[in-house]
């Protein structure tokens, strides 16, 4: 099993990404539908270029593995964030499975916190070259 594993670290990071890679994109070609929709719930629809570009931006760099630990703190944080901002309707299912399912990508994202973006990634890449670069 062990010789899988550094296989699991690059796919789950593009599993955990791909819905902000493509939220980002979507909210692109639905600009103001889904400004409407963030003014809807009382966040300024002006904020919403710095959400695309975050979305997108961020979900990159944890699936290339850069400055991963960082990012996916960061993407942590938005995921509870919005779970609290656009899902926490617990009389109605669906927002309850979706506040559920933002708060289990928080999770997730904890983990790469945790444990690093592994051995295919650029921060080891860089990491590589700064060791040999200190021999």
């Amino acid at each position: 099993m062990t010789k899988y594993t550094k296989y699991a670290a690059p796919v789950g990071r593009i599993f955990i990404s791909l819905i902000f890679l493509l939220s980002g994109l979507n909210k692109i070609s639905a600009y103001e539908g889904t400004q409407g929709y963030m003014e809807a719930m009382g966040i300024p629809g002006g904020l919403l270029p710095f959400t695309i570009i975050f979305e997108v931006g961020f979900s990159l760099a944890v699936m290339v593995g850069w400055q991963t630990r960082f990012v996916a703190l960061a993407l942590a944080g938005f995921s509870f964030i919005t779970a609290f901002l656009f899902h926490a309707d617990f009389g109605d299912q669906i927002q309850s499975i979706m506040f559920m399912k933002n708060i289990a990508i928080s999770g997730g994202f904890l983990f790469l916190v945790a444990q690093g973006a592994g051995v295919w990634s650029i921060d080891s890449l860089l990491a590589g070259r700064a060791n040999l670069a200190g021999k």
